[in-house]
């Protein structure tokens, strides 16, 4: 620690640093000073000081941790870096390379926060890692041994666990450690524009001149000279290392933020669900500073992978998408591998950069490869791959990976690519031959899982977009109506029920305007017959006897379904003459009896009750005063038992 006399006059300790270093003292004891001394004002003398290449390799790796969180102090950790022992050096800066990891994490809305540390005279979280990032591009290049992937292994596990994906400082230094580690300047920059992130690149803004050789070289005697002896399949192996690490920070990055890729594609596709008046994802993008940086992020990260090798969708590439193992910690025990053909890359990595290549092409107009895929059996089986084993958990803690599944979906969609092999019936033989599970049934369980539990709106309707889309392309009336019919049994979700509905009605619709040479289930009674007890169940049970909270308690969950029912009934009997051709015999008077009698009285009694100051309903009491008033509309159609009215 500091004396209180030092504190007070700077200038004591700038001697004490100079006027101390060996030989007048011996290096433990000039170590302890310079350490008790530090402050930013002793910098610039300091780093006079480690220009002494002999006694910075005896104590500057013992120096890292106290500067790196020092305002100031790059210079002074650059220096270190270029004459320091750099096998130790690289141990302590992955030590505090940790230790930073431990910290606080990075929330994308604690700018005032990071603002107020920079006042403060306080080095930032990304600052440090910054400069850390600096110190291992230049120790890496300095290490001469066989094995120099060793080195690399460590350092990439190390880095990508301090990494946070919600700082865009973070992620252009990874982008530029990778570069330096590959021996790949990077692209020269674009015309500057307010949303690009740039930061200090200590190895390649740095004088590589400056750098002492490495004390403990691995060399070997060959006659009378030296030559490095660096193995001959180590090249081939970083950069397969460094690939495997680009990937996981793809992937990282696209977890960590909202990139809108389904949601850009979905307003592209479909111009006409854009709510008029409503700024849409395409725009926010375009207009809004962060959400540009963020695109030019990703950009990079994709343009560093291609610059690392992976430019197309070779079959091997996409082989180990779309049917090897789930590789979601590529790098553990890396610092064993011997040759690149053990080094995998993040599963769910490759899939955001699919992702990434198809959204560019098609809303940037971007030279791309495009995978040569189908929905089946391709997507379904990466769909399968991540979501097999607790959807829910998949899906929450990697929300940017699912979200590519589904940009890929729809692009796959709009582009044709459904099957492989469309004339092979896509049924599982394995499951029940008396009622054999079509792979469309569990593709579509599958995307509506993400439908309900994706954290990001704009996902859930994409991915609701996706599964009606699939369910239309299925060739199979049957399949189709026994895929609604499924959802309509079985699901507990009123969002989804809700939503198998409206593909319901959009099935009858397209069917009444298709011309066929043979009628299908959706153009005769036959699917309504089907799904009418699911569509509207009797709900004779809210009405006798029920307890008031036990009917409120279904309104609520399932109020986005029940208005899905009645907006049907208001379509299929407001032009009843119309639909007369699938209506079964009889399907308004059974309706109107086991359902919609019930369902009035229910709405009726919660309204007429919620006057007392003992319920309270919040935003049910509007939804309820709009279902009764599409109730009522019901009741005067003259299709719906005769216009009877209420």
């Amino acid at each position: 620690m500091a004396t209180s006399e030092l504190d007070r006059d700077p200038s004591k300790a700038i001697t004490a640093i100079r006027d101390a270093r060996p030989p007048a003292t011996d290096r433990f004891t000039y170590l302890t000073i310079v350490e008790s001394n530090l402050s930013p004002e002793v910098l610039p003398t300091l780093n006079e000081v480690l220009q002494d290449a002999g006694l910075t390799q005896e104590i500057g790796w013992d120096l890292v941790y106290n500067l790196v969180n020092l305002p100031g102090s790059s210079s002074c950790l650059e220096t270190i870096a270029r004459l320091g022992n750099p096998r130790e050096v690289i141990l302590k800066v992955l030590e505090t390379l940790e230790l930073l990891g431990e910290e606080e994490g990075y929330e994308a809305d604690d700018e005032a926060e990071t603002q107020q540390e920079k006042k403060q005279g306080e080095v930032t979280k990304a600052e440090k890692f910054i400069t850390l990032m600096g110190m291992l591009a230049i120790l890496h290049g300095r290490i001469k041994t066989k094995y120099p992937s060793r080195f690399l292994a460590q350092t990439l596990q190390t880095v990508l666990s301090a990494y946070e994906a919600g700082s865009e400082e973070m992620t252009a230094a990874v982008i530029n450690l990778v570069h330096s580690l590959s021996g790949k300047r990077a692209r020269p920059p674009l015309p500057s524009r307010k949303s690009s992130v740039n930061v200090v690149n200590l190895d390649m803004e740095g004088d590589r001149g400056k750098n002492a050789p490495d004390p403990e070289a691995d060399d070997g005697k060959e006659g009378e000279g030296k030559e490095r002896t660096e193995d001959p399949d180590e090249t081939e192996l970083q950069q397969k290392l460094l690939l495997s690490f680009a990937t996981c920070v793809l992937e990282r990055y696209a977890n960590g933020n909202d990139l809108a890729w389904a949601g850009r594609l979905v307003e592209y596709y479909e111009p006409e669900r854009i709510v008029p008046g409503r700024k849409t994802l395409m725009r926010a993008f375009r207009e809004e500073e962060g959400l540009l940086a963020k695109d030019g992020i990703v950009g990079k990260l994709v343009a560093l992978i291609g610059d690392l090798g992976l430019r197309s969708c070779s079959k091997t590439f996409m082989k180990h998408v779309c049917e090897g193992p789930l590789h979601d910690n590529p790098l553990a025990g890396s610092e064993d591998f011997e040759s690149a053909s053990q080094v995998k890359l993040s599963t769910g990595g490759a899939v955001c950069l699919v992702a990434y290549w198809v959204f560019s092409s098609t809303i940037f107009d971007a030279d791309h490869p495009q995978p040569e895929m189908n929905i089946f059996p391709d997507h379904y089986a990466v769909l399968d791959k991540f979501l097999q084993d607790d959807a829910h958990t998949q899906i929450q803690e990697s929300p940017g990976t699912v979200e590519a599944l589904v940009t890929i979906g729809l692009w796959l969609h709009v582009n044709k690519h459904i099957s492989a092999n469309p004339n092979t019936p896509l049924t599982n033989p394995t499951t029940s031959p008396e009622d054999p599970t079509s792979d469309f049934m569990r593709y579509i369980h599958l995307v509506t899982l993400i439908a309900l539990f994706h954290p990001k709106l704009h996902v859930r309707n994409a991915a609701s977009a996706l599964a009606g889309q699939v369910l239309h392309s299925d060739p199979s009336d049957d399949d189709r109506l026994k895929v609604l019919y499924d959802l309509l049994e079985n699901c507990t979700f009123a969002s989804l029920k809700a939503r198998a509905i409206a593909w319901l009605r959009e099935e009858l619709i397209s069917a009444s305007t298709e011309k066929r040479h043979q009628p299908t289930m959706f153009s005769t009674p036959q699917a309504l017959e089907t799904v009418q007890y699911v569509v509207f169940p009797s709900l004779d049970f809210l009405v006798e006897d029920t307890n008031l909270d036990e009917v409120i308690e279904y309104l609520v969950g399932n109020a986005p379904f029940l208005m899905q029912a009645v907006n049907l009934g208001l379509f299929l009997w407001s032009s009843a003459d119309k639909w007369k051709g699938v209506l079964p015999a009889n399907m308004d008077a059974t309706v109107r009896q086991r359902w919609f009698e019930p369902l009035l009285e229910a709405i009726e009694r919660v309204q007429k009750e919620s006057k007392s100051p003992d319920v309270e309903l919040g935003p049910l009491e509007g939804e309820l005063a709009v279902l009764k008033g599409r109730l009522e509309d019901l009741a005067a159609k003259e299709g719906f038992t005769g216009g009877k009215g209420v």
